[in-house]
């Protein structure tokens, strides 16, 4: 074997025991820069779920209109699932004590550029009052399946969500003090009768270029230290004053 030969093997040989290394290394702590900020508005509630993770509930059910905004923890890929719910009887589809037919609409801005937009899915699964009729009005709904928020689940033959405007969904005033710009209101085709709607959608990675860590898993390892800011008492050691340590109570 030539020196140039002997070179690259003693290189790939590096590279191989610097890639184990790092492998076997656990993960840091993420940070709160580590979050991206997600903002997201309701005609007139919602659920939304991160890779099969419960991570927001719009905490009021009906009116007044409200924004959520949370930071969360991207890992990428990544797919996202939200239940959007217009407040409506379950058994005319009306509200306001069954005077008059309300209308949906759902928006979302992560900080990493994921918006709301016509290439997510939405489907749905209860409507009404049929036709629109108000004098005799009747719902229908089909099952939401068990499992329609995880990641393996497909939604290949869901359609695609139709965009509507402002003008149409007729945001109320939290909206406005918020970033939601690129994002478009989306609901399923009508906007009006169709009262329990889900979305779906799959980011591939990042829509703004940044790579960021994947902190997936920390449950089952012990990570290493720079979580950053000021310790919780989660955090301190449990000892008396002069270093003895105390049982745990």
């Amino acid at each position: 074997m030539n020196r140039i030969a002997q070179t690259l093997s003693a290189l790939m040989l590096m590279a191989v025991a610097l890639s184990t290394v790092n492998a076997q290394q656990p993960p840091r702590k993420p940070r709160i820069d580590d979050t991206i900020k997600a903002n997201v508005y309701a005609d007139n509630s919602f659920k939304l779920y991160i890779n099969g993770e419960l991570v927001a509930v719009d905490s009021v059910a009906f009116v007044p209109h409200n924004v959520v905004s949370v930071d969360v923890l991207p890992a990428y890929p990544m797919t996202i699932a939200a239940m959007g719910i217009d407040n409506a009887d379950p058994k005319t589809g009306m509200e306001y004590a069954n005077t008059s037919i309300g209308d949906g609409g759902f928006i979302l801005k992560f900080g990493d550029g994921t918006v709301t937009n016509a290439s997510w899915k939405a489907k749905k699964f209860s409507w009404g009052p049929i036709d629109g009729d108000m004098k005799n009005p009747r719902v229908e709904s089909i099952p939401v399946p068990d499992d329609w928020f995880t990641v393996q689940f497909d939604d290949s033959n869901w359609p695609n969500a139709k965009e509507y405007t402002e003008e149409e969904v007729g945001p109320k005033e939290p909206y406005f003090e918020h970033d939601f710009t690129g994002a478009k209101f989306i609901w399923s085709d009508d906007v009006k009768l169709d009262n329990l709607v889900l979305f779906r959608t799959f980011v591939k990675s990042p829509p703004d270029g940044k790579e960021r860590p994947d902190f997936r898993g920390l449950a089952e390892v012990v990570p290493q230290g720079g979580g950053g800011g000021r310790q919780g008492g989660g955090g301190r050691q449990v000892g008396g004053g002069n270093g003895s340590q105390k049982p745990p109570r």
